[in-house]
């Protein structure tokens, strides 16, 4: 306890600390993240595409830009409350390191989806474009499903290792990753089941039409599996000197 011209005042160090944030709202937390992701996601894609004047290079830019800048913002903002995850491999990758209760991965994984989902028809709206929609942007075949594997398998490395080692710069990290990733990849790095399922109902230009969901998905959990395997083996607890 301080005084301020005789008043006293608690001293913040002496104060206890906050207790956990409850599950009510880190869902929400979960669900508000993943929204406004798809909203970035969609809403830069379309925005891109009018602007590029056919350019497919300049809208893909624009959309990369934004997506990885969203995520920075995101993810230090909602971190702290929920993880930040907005993305169900994610999810699963903390629960099986017992890091995340499996009926509360399962509640994370729900409301992902409906945020996501959500945060499509809102970019939708802000562009005067039909709420419901259903993607017909082919995504398919050997060379998509790869580099969905990849881009999982890299985003789960990622967090992993700057939560291991840097985690008070998790969002930079990520955020630099998926921007990279939407470059080297054959598929832009969807690396999120719940943004590829809520991407198939948006005909546009971030859009994936249904039959690609599910090869994408199969992808993704395996890369998100194999990184889980590997880096907690790798990041694992240093040997004694």
């Amino acid at each position: 306890m301080s005084s301020i011209r005789g008043v006293d005042v608690p001293d913040p160090s002496l104060e206890p600390p906050l207790e956990p944030f409850s599950l009510t709202r880190r869902l929400v937390a979960e669900a508000l993240g993943s929204a406004l992701l798809l909203a970035i996601v969609v809403g830069s894609g379309i925005m891109g595409e009018r602007l590029a004047g056919g350019n497919t290079a300049i809208a893909l830019l624009g959309n990369t830009l934004a997506t990885g800048a969203g995520l920075v913002v995101l993810i230090t903002i909602f971190g702290p409350l929920s993880g930040a995850h907005f993305n169900p491999a994610v999810t699963l990758v903390f629960a099986a390191r017992r890091e995340l209760p499996w009926a509360v991965a399962a509640a994370y994984i729900a409301v992902q989806g409906l945020g996501a989902v959500l945060g499509v028809w809102a970019a939708h709206l802000m562009f005067d474009e039909p709420i419901l929609q259903i993607s017909t942007k082919l995504r398919a075949g050997p060379a998509q499903g790869f580099s969905e594997g990849v881009a999982t398998f890299g985003l789960i490395t990622t967090i992993l290792g700057s939560i291991r080692f840097r985690p008070d710069a998790t969002p930079l990290m990520v955020g630099l990753y998926i921007t990279a990733a939407y470059w080297f990849t054959a598929s832009t790095s969807f690396a999120n089941p719940a943004v590829t399922l809520a991407r198939s109902l948006s005909n546009t230009f971030a859009g994936i039409a249904p039959a690609g969901v599910p090869l994408f998905i199969v992808s993704q959990m395996i890369g998100a599996a194999m990184a889980a395997t590997l880096f907690g083996w790798l990041f694992g607890k240093r040997c004694p000197p």
